[in-house]
C-alpha cells in the first residue's frame, strides 16, 4: 500500500512526522457508523455525487478518508450540523457524535433540551462554532457544567465584518459568524476540532492526523471547483433569503446585492420601505434570481421575486445556509452542501 506524504501533516502535527511516514492510506465504497468494527475503513461520499447516508443516519466520509482510530471512543458534542459532519469525518470510528442542532434547524434562536444538557455534561469534547452564532450556548454550558474540553472552532479564522445592527452604535461593526462558507475557514475549524480529539485520545493521534489531512484535500478540491465554476459567470449578482453567505461571496468574487432578511439573525424582517428599495435594486442591477434557503420559509422571497419579475429559486434547489440538510438530501454533508450551492447559483445566474 502507498505511504502517506508527511508534508500534508505539517500544519496539524509536525511532531508526528516520524510515525506518519509509516501510516498507509485506504479507501472503500461501503459505509459504517461511528464506533464500527476495528480495522475497517468508513465509506465515501464524493462531492457532487448523490450523498449516501450511513446506517443509523450517520454522515458519510470523503473519499479515501476514515482509517480506523485506535484508543478509546470519544463522546463528542457539536453545536451545529456542519461541526457534526466535520467531527464525524476526522474522528471516524473513534467518536460518537451528538449533534445539538439537527438538519434544517435555525441555530440563531435554538432552545436547548434536557437531553442536550445531559450530553454536554458528560461529553469528552464539546465543539462550538463561536463568533456568537450560538447565542444560547454560554447559558447552556453554565447549566450543564461539562467535564470535557470546550473547543471554539472559530479560533484562527479570519473574520469578516459588516455594519452593526445596533442603532445605538452608529458606524460600529460586528463579526459574521457564518464562517464555514469558505472552505479554507472550514479547514481551520477542522484543525481546531482535530487537536482537541488528539488531546483527548493520544493513542489515536496518527489516524486522526491522517483523516484530517485527507479531509483537507477534499476541502481544497471543493474550493478549487467552486472557484472555477463561479469564475465562469459574467453576471455574479446575488440576492439570498438572509445574510449568511458573506464568506462565500468574498471567497469567490460574487456581487452581493442584498438579502430578504437584512441580518445575520433569521428572525429580523424588512420594512415595507426596505422591501420596495430591494425590489428596485434587483430591477436596476438586472439580478437574474432570488435564492431561498432550506431552513427559512420562502414566503417573503417569493413575494419580492414576483414583484421584481425575476426567477425564484426554492424547493429542492434552495441554498443551504445555516444548516446541512437531512440524510439523503443534496446537502447531507458539508461537501455536498457547498457543491449543491455552487451548482444552483451557477445554473441560475448563467
Amino acid at each position: 500500500m502507498p505511504r502517506m506524504r508527511s508534508s500534508r501533516f505539517l500544519p496539524l502535527a509536525a511532531w508526528l512526522l516520524p510515525t506518519l511516514l509509516a501510516v498507509s492510506c485506504a479507501s472503500t465504497s461501503g459505509t459504517t457508523t461511528a464506533a464500527s468494527a476495528p480495522d475497517t475503513v468508513r465509506g465515501a461520499s464524493t462531492a457532487g455525487a448523490s450523498p449516501t447516508a450511513a446506517p443509523g443516519g450517520g454522515t458519510t466520509v470523503a473519499p479515501g478518508c476514515g482509517v480506523h482510530v485506535p484508543g478509546r471512543t470519544l463522546h463528542v458534542v457539536t453545536t451545529t450540523t456542519q461541526l457534526t459532519d466535520f467531527v464525524s469525518q476526522i474522528g471516524g470510528d473513534g467518536v460518537q457524535v451528538y449533534g445539538v442542532l439537527k438538519p434544517n434547524v435555525d441555530p440563531h434562536d435554538y432552545e436547548p433540551s434536557p437531553a442536550d444538557l445531559d450530553a454536554i455534561a458528560t461529553a469528552d469534547v464539546v465543539v462550538k462554532n463561536g463568533v456568537g452564532l450560538e447565542a444560547w450556548f454560554d447559558k447552556t454550558i453554565e447549566a450543564a457544567s461539562p467535564a470535557g474540553t470546550v473547543v471554539d472552532a472559530s479560533q484562527g479564522v479570519p473574520l469578516r465584518q459588516r455594519p452593526s445592527e445596533d442603532a445605538s452604535a452608529p458606524g460600529a461593526t460586528e463579526d459574521d459568524p457564518h464562517i464555514w462558507h469558505n472552505p479554507q475557514n472550514a479547514k481551520q475549524m477542522v484543525a481546531n476540532a482535530s487537536r482537541a480529539l488528539v488531546a483527548a485520545n493520544p493513542e489515536g493521534a496518527v489516524a486522526l492526523a491522517h483523516n484530517t489531512a485527507c479531509y483537507d484535500d477534499a476541502l481544497d478540491a471543493l474550493d478549487a471547483s467552486s472557484k472555477a465554476q463561479i469564475d465562469s459567470l459574467s453576471n455574479k449578482k446575488l440576492v439570498t433569503n438572509h445574510d449568511a453567505f458573506g464568506y462565500y461571496v468574498d471567497r469567490y468574487g460574487l456581487d452581493f446585492v442584498g438579502s430578504i432578511i437584512p441580518s445575520f439573525d433569521t428572525s429580523a424582517e424588512l420594512s415595507a420601505t426596505e422591501i420596495d428599495a430591494l425590489v428596485a435594486k434587483i430591477r436596476d442591477e438586472r439580478v437574474k434570481a432570488v435564492f431561498s434557503e432550506s431552513s427559512i420559509p420562502p414566503k417573503t422571497a417569493d413575494a419580492i421575486g414576483r414583484e421584481a419579475g425575476v426567477r425564484i429559486v426554492e424547493g429542492d434547489d434552495s441554498l443551504y445556509g445555516d444548516t446541512l440538510g437531512p440524510a439523503g438530501s443534496a446537502g447531507a454533508t458539508y461537501l455536498d452542501m457547498e457543491t449543491h450551492n455552487t451548482r444552483v447559483i451557477v445554473a441560475n445566474l448563467s
